[in-house]
């Protein structure tokens, strides 16, 4: 097997022929896009351009197989097999010039490691499937090949889906693009990477309480999670069957869009809208959301606030009660840790892994094994009691989503707050750092991103800013659970007002 590997935080090469690049034309692709920045072209516009002959899907994967070995520093990837994916983009231009015609015919998407893919090394981030190859593709892989898609490989993430910051101890801690000393959030950390790097234009991720809006925010490009179940979650990896979702990373709320229409099998939606936001009702809550947060977030929050306030929105300030935060603390963390080792060992049997849990367990990382040892394993001084689960699962969620749907999506089309509470923090202090003038734990990445998991409503992060370092800020949109098509209109429009973030400097 051809392919790119990267661990322990080395990469190297194996057949470096067959990632070098191509002999297909790498013709302009759109009136923005020439031969010199292919790698702006976002899913859609891929899409668009090689349906049109613009250029071909083997020139385009060639061209950014040999960009993926350029920053493999990033550690954004586990596993690339080169020569397949080129075999695959040039099966793509055979069956277009037949006629062929599918949403994402040639189009390269890359794969976040906790997702089950056919002959191609999966991990999940761990050593202890280092070489397990799966003889069947997770369902929502297979049904993007169904629409065209070459799997480009598959990212590096937080070892099995398990923390916020992009640190694997077996694969090596995922960079920032914006600043390599800065951590790229997790759990879908490479995807976060891969995306801003312009090594891929988008990446099917996992969210359990932030694991997409977290690296979406910190990395500045589109993160999506869909209103759970909306997706086909089958052959990936779980944490929590309530809180799990499958989603996506890319440049644009219109790649977000396409790849719903995908996986929902319903019609892709225009990719013309208007920035004109009259009629539109936006709620947002500062007393829950605002709280604690940095200083530059929270005027980067209020200045986007007047900007959809000037294109014609509505602006509800609305109050989810005192002790929101600790409702939703105390849902999410119990229904999180009491669900993990159930759904890994359904997981496992389901799908025949070669492997047990407690195998996984022996060989987690130091930082995964000490939290799954405390939270996970029932001997475990933090292990949630039964009682306790249920109360959280039945009391606490059911009180957080009555919440968001009459307070804030009673009165508004979507509610609006600061996907992550600060900028990513430097590698070196991801553990504890200072937010506000006080110190933090790495958890407080998700601070604003975990109660939108436990109600089991859609959330959309899209770039808002950068700060005083260069580094992005995101926004998050929810709404309604099952509004989706309308939460992805709406952060369509909404994208378009805001305009789009400058790329990472030597990206």
């Amino acid at each position: 097997m051809s392919s790119i590997q990267t661990s322990k935080g080395v990469a190297h090469m194996v057949g470096a022929s067959a990632a070098s690049g191509s002999t297909g034309e790498l013709m302009p692709a759109t009136r923005s896009a020439s031969s010199s920045d292919f790698h702006e072209l976002g899913l859609a516009a891929a899409a668009r351009a090689i349906r049109d002959g613009e250029m071909s899907s083997e020139a385009y994967v060639g061209k950014l197989l040999a960009r993926a070995r350029e920053h493999a520093d990033l550690q954004a990837f586990i596993t690339i097999d080169g020569a397949s994916v080129l075999e695959a983009a040039i099966q793509a231009d055979r069956l277009r010039r037949a006629g062929r015609s599918a949403p994402l015919l040639g189009v390269p998407l890359a794969v976040k490691d906790s997702y089950l893919t056919k002959g191609l090394t999966t991990t999940i981030g761990t050593s202890a499937l280092a070489t397990y190859r799966p003889t069947q593709d997770a369902e929502a892989v297979a049904n993007v090949k169904d629409a065209g898609a070459v799997i480009f490989g598959k990212n590096n993430l937080v070892e099995m889906s398990y923390g916020l910051t992009g640190l694997n101890t077996h694969h090596g801690q995922v960079k920032n693009p914006y600043n390599k000393a800065n951590v790229t959030g997790g759990s879908s950390s490479g995807a976060g990477a891969s995306v801003a790097a312009r090594i891929v234009p988008a990446a099917l991720g996992g969210d359990t309480v932030g694991s997409i809006r977290v690296p979406a925010s910190l990395c500045g490009v589109v993160g999506y999670k869909p209103t759970p179940g909306r997706w086909p979650a089958k052959g990936v990896a779980p944490i929590s069957d309530t809180l799990d979702t499958t989603g996506l990373l890319a440049r644009s709320v219109e790649d977000c869009a396409l790849v719903d229409a995908v996986l929902t099998r319903s019609p892709v939606p225009s990719a013309h809208v208007s920035v004109n936001l009259k009629s539109v009702r936006l709620a947002y809550a500062p007393r829950q959301y605002l709280a604690d947060v940095d200083a530059e977030v929270d005027r980067a929050f209020r200045e986007t606030l007047r900007q959809l306030k000037d294109a014609g929105a509505a602006l509800v300030e609305v109050d989810l009660g005192e002790d929101f935060l600790a409702l939703a603390d105390d849902t999410t963390w119990p229904i999180f840790f009491h669900e993990t080792m159930p759904a890994v060992r359904r997981f496992i049997a389901v799908n025949e892994l070669p492997i047990s849990f407690e195998q996984i367990y022996a060989g987690l990382g130091e930082k995964v094994r000490g939290g799954w040892s405390h939270f996970v394993v029932a001997a475990g001084a933090g292990y949630v009691s039964g009682e306790k689960y249920l109360a959280a699962l039945n009391v606490g969620r059911q009180e957080l989503s009555r919440r968001l749907a009459e307070i804030a999506f009673g009165q508004a089309d979507a509610l609006l707050f600061p996907t992550t509470p600060c900028a990513a923090p430097r590698i070196e202090n991801q553990w504890t750092f200072r937010v506000g003038g006080k110190d933090v734990t790495d958890l407080f990445l998700s601070r604003n991103t975990h109660p939108s998991s436990a109600a089991g409503v859609p959330g959309i992060s899209i770039p808002m800013a950068l700060n005083s370092e260069g580094l992005p800020l995101g926004l998050e949109l929810d709404a309604a659970a099952g509004r989706d098509r309308d939460l992805l209109a709406l952060a369509h429009r909404v994208e378009q007002v805001l305009g789009r973030l400058p790329k990472p400097r030597g990206f």
